[in-house]
């Protein structure tokens, strides 16, 4: 027992002596904790400020904001606004901004802006509270000026970090920036929904009204879209910005900044949806893309500065031409139909060749932004449209060629090259080169590159800005645009628009200039000097051949408009191994009016046995027709100059009445024909026996209308034309009509057995010597029913003359070159082989023209 009290009074003095030390302990703890708190606070609050300060400073190009730039079209109205990663958007000063506007926005987003130094303490506690009751971070509490903070600084995340960063931002931006400042670039920069960025370019898209002529309900509609743009703007969800709306205005009123009944009339206006013209987000995209890209190039900005820059960009852009090409290439019937989803692909280019300016472009058929532009990223096969650029052009250009000169269109291999024609007749021998382009045929074409060279015909490409290999398209196979790399739509119109601009380079270009926010020029379009890619008269005669294309009986009579229209077509093959069937890869128009040049290609992108063309090119010289008819509307209408020094005279007219008949009685091919008129007018007979490819000069220089042919076998066929030539002028005319004569096979019969001491009379020809023996008659030759005409045939060596013939026969024959003999003592012509690059007899190139297969030879 007397332990227990003892023990207990021991131990009170104890316990009051800890809570006195306790307590002495505590206040001091206190103190100091104080002080350190107050130390760190202004620390901190430094530290705030300084951070807030630091990044400022290390991100000064951040308050430029940045702002969509304009494309203007070439009349200078606006077209578009490029958009980019923030949209569109359209910056103003604070003085363009209405009063009640900036209340508006201010009664909404931060009623204390005016009042606070970037840092509203009283929101930011509520904002704690809601975020305490939530369990989560929901509420912003973030004034106009941390919202600016965020945008121009900082991602959309709601960490500690991230809201102590920008609330130093907002106290440096409070301290580096007046009030006026800041909202009016917070209301350059804030998302307003459906792409569009600033209170500029809101009022536009979803009132189509300028700034200062807002309406109060427009004002109080906009205010309400930032704090949810996809919730709250008035097209996606009428319901909810007109509720929106309304709180809007019910804070301008509470506040002070309306009356009752502006709020009231304000909330009754209804809103009716702005209809939208066609915007880069739908229309003009090819056009638009290839603008962006060509800016890059000369101005050496990247398409993000371009974008976003605020630059006007004056363009070249025919909006009326480029409307009626969307609207036919958007006509599923100008179209072959596919049996599945992949489409007939098209692409389209007009250029005014005057000044190199790009009317119009089409990329493709449902292009996208960015997509692939058909018009200068797909190099396809140019088939025949490639034939005045690497066969007529070049021949014309070398002076010895004329629209009026005689070809032949014969069928022939050049060593394994066969090229063939495409058309309904075929190989018609003789042509002229302006019907040989009309109706595009394929073997008269490569017999003209193989005379001129091939050399020749690429040297010319070249020159009109094809980059050809030097290899493998050293081929006859590029007369028909058999090419390894193939070329593009834009290609092409740069060479056709050579042609149409009198043998001059052209500029093919859609930028006229770029001026800056400030109003200075940073880029203005200057042209080249043009180079004379050809002679104006050669430009002149393949202007003149190509307009024949577009008549009766050519190729292209789809592009006819209601001006001259000059232009080829071209088709290839669909070169699919083992597939036998007309169809084909690629159609093609390119043509031009004294004005403008375009050039359509349609085709798939994949070729495949289920994806091929049926139509050929005249849905190209179709379409060419539709969009230039109505494109080039309001156009003065011109016409295709003739050069002063173009030869004037015209070649012989045509040979009229010709005939050519086979005289059995004296073994001879009589020919006649009508006279020319004119002085010196000589002619010339061409002949083809039915075995030879091709027609040979048989006469020259004749002065008369008749001849006889009496280097004709027995047995064979020919075929004969004439032409009328001026030597005077070195002007051959057209060749007259083809005749074909068959020569009889010679009978051949036993002579008659006399009968027994039969003596015939002396004056019947006939000698008895005196030992009776008979000779026969005349002077010792066989007699022409018993003897044997001479075959007239060259050697195997092809340079020496055929063996005359005997008796009155006469005889033809070949070899490597052609020989002709006549039985009375005549000679066969002496064969040669050509240096011009032409292949002879046998089919082996010589030291001219390159033959080879080359690609798959392509129809007209």
């Amino acid at each position: 027992m007397a332990d227990g009290p003892r023990s207990t009074k021991s131990k009170k003095p104890e316990m009051k002596g800890k809570k006195k030390v306790n307590k002495r302990k505590l206040g001091v703890w206190l103190f100091f904790a104080g002080a350190v708190a107050i130390v760190c606070g202004i620390i901190g609050y430094l530290l705030i400020i300084l951070n807030g300060e630091r990044i400022l400073a290390e991100n000064q190009d951040k308050f430029i904001l940045p702002e969509a730039s304009t494309i203007y079209d070439a009349k200078g109205k606006e077209v578009t606004k490029l958009s980019q990663a923030g949209g569109n958007r359209e910056n103003v000063e604070f003085a363009e901004i209405p009063e009640l506007m900036r209340q508006a926005v201010i009664a909404t987003e931060d009623r204390r802006f005016e009042e606070h130094s970037g840092i509203d303490l009283w929101s930011i506690g509520r904002a704690l509270v809601k975020d305490i009751i939530a369990r989560s971070a929901v509420e912003g509490g973030s004034t106009i000026t941390q919202q600016l903070a965020k945008n121009l600084f900082l991602t959309e995340d709601k960490t500690f970090f991230r809201k102590a960063t920008e609330a130093s931002i907002a106290v440096a931006l409070e301290h580096k920036k007046t009030k006026d400042e800041i909202i009016t670039m917070y209301l350059n920069r804030i998302y307003f929904g459906k792409g569009v960025y600033g209170i500029k370019a809101a009022s536009k898209y979803y009132f189509n009204t300028e700034l200062k002529d807002l309406k109060l309900w427009q004002m109080a509609t906009l205010a309400a879209i930032p704090k949810a743009p996809g919730n709250y703007n008035p097209i996606n969800n009428p319901e909810n910005s007109l509720e929106r709306r309304k709180v809007v205005l019910q804070l301008m009123f509470e506040q002070g900044y309306i009356t009752q009944a502006e709020m009231d009339e304000a909330k009754a206006a209804k809103y009716v949806p702005v209809d939208h013209p066609k915007t880069s987000n739908d229309s003009y995209l090819a056009f638009i893309d290839y603008v962006v890209d060509e800016a890059e190039k000369v101005s050496g900005m990247t398409e993000e500065e371009l974008r976003i820059g605020g630059y006007k960009i004056y363009t070249t852009l025919n909006t009326q031409a480029q409307s009626v090409m969307e609207r036919e290439f958007d006509d599923d019937d100008n179209f072959e139909k596919s049996v599945d989803e992949q489409k007939v692909q098209g692409a389209m280019i007009i250029v005014d060749h005057r000044n190199g300016e790009i009317q119009a472009m089409v990329g493709g058929r449902d292009y996208v932004n960015k997509g692939l532009n058909r018009v200068t990223k797909q190099p396809r096969q140019p088939g025949s449209a490639f034939k005045p650029i690497t066969v007529y052009g070049p021949a014309v250009e070398s002076g010895d060629w004329y629209p009026w000169s005689v070809l032949q269109d014969v069928k022939t291999c050049y060593g394994s090259y066969c090229p063939t024609d495409s058309n309904k007749v075929k190989y018609i021998g003789p042509v002229s080169m302006r019907q040989s382009i009309k109706e595009s045929r394929n073997a008269s074409a490569v017999w003209l590159l193989n005379e001129i060279g091939v050399r020749t015909g690429m040297k010319f490409a070249e020159k009109m800005g094809f980059e050809l290999d030097s290899k493998k398209d050293r081929n006859l196979a590029i007369g028909l645009g058999g090419l390894t790399n193939g070329v593009t739509v834009f290609d092409m119109a740069r060479a056709y628009s050579a042609f149409a601009n009198d043998g001059k380079s052209v500029d093919p270009h859609s930028l006229l200039r770029i001026i800056d926010k400030t109003g200075e020029a940073v880029y203005d379009y200057s042209a080249p000097s043009a180079e004379q890619l050809m002679s104006p008269e050669t430009a002149y005669y393949m202007t003149d051949m190509m307009q024949a294309v577009t008549e009766k009986g050519g190729t292209g009579v789809g592009a006819r408009i209601d001006r001259p229209v000059a232009g080829k077509t071209g088709t290839t093959q669909h070169g699919i191994p083992g597939l036998r069937t007309g169809y084909n890869r690629d159609a093609w128009f390119a043509g031009y009016t004294p004005e403008w040049t375009a050039v359509v290609w349609m085709g798939y992108d994949i070729t495949d046995k289920n994806h091929m063309i049926k139509k050929s090119s005249s849905q190209s010289a179709a379409m060419f027709g539709k969009v230039m008819r109505d494109a080039i509307k309001g156009v003065k209408k011109g016409s295709f100059t003739k050069p002063a020094n173009v030869q004037e005279e015209k070649p012989p007219v045509g040979i009229t009445n010709f005939n050519a008949i086979y005289d059995e009685a004296s073994a001879m091919v009589k020919l006649s024909w009508n006279p020319i008129e004119g002085e010196g007018i000589q002619y010339r007979v061409y002949r083809k026996e039915a075995s030879e490819a091709a027609f040979s000069k048989l006469l020259d220089s004749l002065e008369a209308v008749d001849v006889d042919d009496m280097s004709v076998s027995p047995g064979m066929t020919y075929t004969y034309y004439v032409t009328a030539y001026d030597p005077r002028k070195e002007m051959e005319g057209t060749p007259s009509d083809q005749l074909t004569v068959e020569i009889p096979a010679a009978e051949i019969t036993p002579p008659e057995t006399e009968e027994p001491g039969e003596v015939i009379p002396p004056d019947e020809g006939n000698t008895v010597p005196e030992d009776g023996t008979e000779v026969p008659p005349g002077d010792g030759t066989t007699p022409p029913d018993e003897g044997t005409p001479g075959n007239g045939e060259t050697p195997d060596n092809g340079g020496q003359p055929a063996e005359p013939g005997t008796g009155n026969g006469s005889g033809n024959g070949t070899g490597n070159g052609t020989g002709n003999g006549t039985g009375n003592g005549g000679t066969g012509d002496t064969g040669t082989t050509p240096d011009d690059g032409s292949v002879p007899a046998d089919g082996q190139p010589t030291n001219g023209g390159d033959a080879g297969a080359g690609n798959a030879p392509a129809s007209p």
